[in-house]
């Protein structure tokens, strides 16, 4: 019932006539993926800008479908900021969007990002959670907005300046908190985190792998190599069931610690990251 319904909705949004610009406003109409990429918009576009993300914080871009009403504001964007990387979302949904709205330009914000494979010759697609892949990002952003809206390149410009030095100042933060790690290896449920892992010295150690549960034999290893690396707290994003993370956790006498890889406000997240990473 649910693919008819998107079925019967992707039909009926593909033929909406595609208005530009939002009536009496004259701001750029964005669409990204993921909940991150909207501070970044934002913080270059301001009140400039208008945008809608696609996968919801708090949703899996691994297994969300898009609703109506955002193929509805999808249909009438002026631009797509794809994450670029193998993100699932991106990698099931792309083509689609597309072509329920042929004129909107589609740029990936990853380019100039050296990936981490994942897998087979598959990149890790959470490019964003650190903040040096973020800058290129927010540059990707910039260099996007100007290119539809030249006339406020400018505007644009001050503000992707002073929030690059924001988030120079956020791994300036990172490098000096998480260089005290006691254990440079940070147990997680998802494996996220690769990317701040590699830029500050971290090795991320996942619990499910390749979007499998792992098996009780798999479990009683991680605790034995847990016990040896004397790691007593357990990552895990709200994303996911924390059950296993929990098992875990209980056996090493320890805590579930959640982190958002996900979350809306993304310096603020971070830090807040950080401060949960630098406790391992």
């Amino acid at each position: 019932l649910v693919v008819a319904v998107l079925g019967i909705s992707f039909l009926y949004f593909l033929f909406l006539p595609n208005t530009q610009t939002p009536s009496g406003t004259g701001q750029v109409r964005v669409v990204v993926s993921v909940a991150p990429q909207e501070e970044f918009v934002k913080a270059v576009g301001k009140d400039k800008v208008q945008v809608t993300v696609m996968v919801p914080s708090g949703s899996d871009p691994h297994t969300y479908e898009p609703r109506p009403q955002q193929m509805q504001e999808l249909s009438q964007a002026q631009l797509y900021l794809m994450v670029g990387s193998p993100l699932e979302f991106e990698l099931t949904w792309m083509d689609k969007m597309r072509t329920m709205n042929p004129q909107m330009k589609v740029i990936n914000t990853s380019q100039g990002i050296n990936f981490i494979n994942q897998g087979e010759n598959t990149g890790d697609p959470h490019v964003w959670v650190s903040p040096r892949n973020s800058k290129i990002m927010v540059e990707n952003t910039y260099q996007a907005l100007v290119e539809v809206d030249p006339d406020n390149q400018r505007y644009y410009q001050e503000n992707r300046d002073q929030y690059l030095k924001e988030l120079d100042l956020l791994d300036q933060n990172l490098t000096h908190s998480l260089q005290k790690v006691k254990s440079k290896k940070i147990l997680v449920y998802h494996p996220a985190w690769a990317y701040l892992c590699r830029d500050y010295g971290l090795e991320q150690v996942a619990i499910e792998k390749e979007g499998k549960e792992p098996t009780s034999q798999e479990l009683a290893q991680l605790v034995d190599q847990a016990r040896q690396d004397n790691i007593t707290l357990v990552f895990v994003s709200p994303q996911h069931n924390q059950r296993n993370a929990q098992v875990i956790a209980d056996e090493l006498g320890g805590e579930v610690v959640v982190v958002d890889p996900l979350a809306r406000d993304y310096l603020e997240n971070l830090a807040q990251v950080a401060m949960a990473f630098s406790r391992n």
